[in-house]
Parts: structure tokens; C-alpha cells; sequence
């Protein structure tokens, strides 16, 4: 694993002195934990030696700084768009992202240290917008509590968002971080197929049980956004589904619905393509059509999506997203398409998951 070559800013031209790595390999330990859940998976551990991390200037990205106390994800979502982010260390963007875990261990005093630092200005922080800070290492780990008291006690504004229900857990520190800043939660359903859910996100809790995570912030006063996302075309995109997941949304409570539809960047194209061909290999060709021209499906087709989505919120009285909340971590909104074969203005593309 090229550990030393994961460095804060691009190396410097060969004449320069290069920047130092965020970690060294003589700062790694590798382990593995004999518990059922954690069968089969690997975490390496680290000490960081950066933990803010700049969202690069051409990103699409809403939001300039993130935190990611973990790389490589357990929820092995097969679309994954950070897959790619594996092979910059020289770990597989397949099986090796969903069970080679890179674990910041000192991620919380790491933070507050930073958050400190006379340098750091108090923007926004933006968590879950990578892999998912709640995934299954946390259980183990629990870097997230120490590092929502961090931003509480320097009252620094930031968003999660999760697939994970132990986000609950940190209940209470959430709702103390809520009093004193501008706190985000957004939680991603992209549908509630059940059949769906098992093999396209095998690792990531139920669908029904994130709804119950929308419904308990609510519950305790913390509004919670739904990132309905990804609408995978010809798989969750019917009417029907689309109409049955919003449904769904709205009756948890959801304080907005904000629907992306699928891309699929290098790294996680490969492997979601593997998977269409094992699972539905007669839409295989279809999804080549439909990906044609890059990463992204057209834009016709997520004009339409988002559309229906929206009309769909008005109808089941999702209101819009109130102030300091997931709309920290939505992209902009694409102008929906028409009926087919009509012209229509350019849209957006959104790039979150």
C-alpha cells in the first residue's frame, strides 16, 4: 500500500520539497476482530495527521471542507462513487473498499486541535459525503461522538449524512450541537424495494429502519432531510416506485426529499457493472445506452426524475427544506424534463452519491 503518497496538497514539482504524508507506514496497525459482523473485514489503523479535509476548487460538491474518519466503506454499496478513492492506496475498489477499512483513530483530538487553531475560520463541515462516518466500523470505533462534542464545543456548523442508524446513539449530542450552531442530518433512501436493498447496498441497514432514523430525530426535534438517492434507472425509476418511496418519506416526517439519480465514476462503474450482469443481465445493454456518453445518466432523464420526485413531495406535503438544515449537503436542483420529445433547458448534474 502506497500509505506515504496519501499527502495533504499534490506533491510538489520534482525540484520541490514534496508535503509531507497524512500518515506514514510505520504508523499502521492492522487488524481483525473474530465478531460476526466483522468477519472477513480488515481495519487498518492510522494516525492522521490532517483530519479537515479541502473539497479540491473543481469539485461539484456544495461545500468546501469535509471530515472522513474512515476509508474504504463496510456497507458495500455496489455503486459507491469513492470506490475509486481505494486504489490511491493500492487496495482493490471492489471487495478490498468494502473490507479493507482505513480506521483515523485519533480523529477527535485531531479535530478539536484543529478546530483550535487560530487558522481555521469556523466554515462548514460536511461528514458522510465520502463513505459513511456511521457505517459498521463505528460500532467498534466510536470516532463520531468525539467528534460531534468537538464541533459543539467550538460551536462549528456542520451536516451528516448517513445510511446508518447509529447515528441515534449520538442522540443527545446532536441536539446539544443543534443549540449552539447550524446542524445538518440528512439520511439517503434511494427506495424501498426490499430485493433491491439486499443486493445493491448488502451492508447498509433496511430501508424501513433508516425511515425509523427520519422519524426519531423528528421526534426529538432535530428536522431530518431524505437524500433519495441513487433512483437507479429501470430498477427503482417506475411511477410506482417512485410514488411508493416518497410516500414512505413523507410519512416519516422527512423535513425535505432531495432524489439524485445513479452515476457511476470510474472505479465504482466497473464494479456496479459486474453486478448488473450477475443480478439483471438483460439490462446490461440498456445501461450502456443509458451511460454512453460518461458517468452520468442524461440529462433528459434526470430532469424527469426529479420532476416526478418533487411533484410527488407537493402531493404527500413534504415542505421545503427549513434554514440550517440538509440543504447544506444537496446539490442544486436540475430542471426536470417534459414528456418525451420536447425541448427543454440544460439542467444540473448532481454528483453527491
Amino acid at each position: 500500500m502506497r500509505w506515504e503518497n496519501l499527502t495533504v496538497e499534490p506533491a510538489q514539482p520534482a525540484h520541490g520539497r514534496a508535503d509531507a504524508a497524512l500518515f506514514g507506514a510505520d504508523a499502521v496497525t492492522t487488524r481483525t476482530f473474530d465478531a460476526p459482523e466483522f468477519r472477513g473485514i480488515t481495519f487498518h489503523e492510522i494516525r492522521a495527521r490532517s483530519i479537515i479535509n479541502r473539497v479540491p476548487g473543481a469539485s461539484r460538491m456544495p461545500f468546501e471542507w469535509t471530515v472522513n474518519p474512515y476509508r474504504g466503506c463496510t456497507h458495500a454499496c455496489v455503486y459507491c462513487f469513492a470506490r475509486k478513492t481505494h486504489s490511491y492506496l493500492d487496495l482493490d475498489t471492489g471487495i478490498g473498499f468494502d473490507t479493507q477499512i482505513v480506521v483515523k483513530v485519533n480523529a477527535p483530538e485531531l479535530l478539536r486541535r484543529q478546530l483550535g487553531s487560530a487558522r481555521w475560520q469556523g466554515e462548514h463541515i460536511a461528514m458522510g459525503t465520502n463513505v459513511d462516518c456511521y457505517q459498521r466500523a463505528e460500532g467498534r470505533y466510536g470516532l463520531m461522538p468525539g467528534i460531534i462534542a468537538a464541533l459543539r464545543d467550538h460551536a462549528n456548523p456542520f451536516s451528516i449524512l448517513t445510511k446508518g442508524t447509529l447515528i441515534l446513539r449520538d442522540l443527545d449530542l446532536l441536539k446539544q450541537a443543534s443549540e449552539v450552531t447550524d446542524v445538518g442530518i440528512s439520511v439517503s433512501i434511494g427506495f424501498t424495494d426490499p430485493g433491491l436493498w439486499r443486493t445493491v447496498e448488502p451492508g447498509t441497514p433496511p430501508p424501513e429502519r433508516r425511515l425509523d432514523v427520519v422519524r426519531t430525530l423528528g421526534e426529538h426535534g432535530i428536522g431530518c432531510g431524505v437524500l433519495m438517492a441513487p433512483v437507479v434507472p429501470f430498477l427503482s425509476d417506475h411511477p410506482t416506485q417512485l410514488r411508493a418511496t416518497v410516500r414512505a418519506i413523507a410519512a416519516a416526517g422527512a423535513a425535505s426529499v432531495t432524489p439524485l439519480v445513479l452515476h457511476l465514476r470510474p472505479g465504482a462503474r466497473e464494479w456496479f457493472t459486474a453486478w448488473l450482469g450477475q443480478h439483471h443481465p438483460h439490462l446490461v445493454r440498456r445501461y450502456e445506452r443509458l451511460y454512453a456518453e460518461g458517468a452520468y445518466a442524461p440529462k433528459w432523464y434526470q430532469r424527469r426524475i426529479t420532476r416526478q420526485v418533487h411533484e410527488l413531495a407537493r402531493e404527500y406535503g413534504i415542505g421545503p427544506t427549513p434554514a440550517g438544515m440538509p440543504h447544506r449537503i444537496r446539490p442544486p436542483e436540475p430542471v426536470l424534463p417534459p414528456a418525451q420529445g420536447t425541448e427543454t433547458p440544460e439542467p444540473v448534474q448532481l454528483t453527491l452519491i
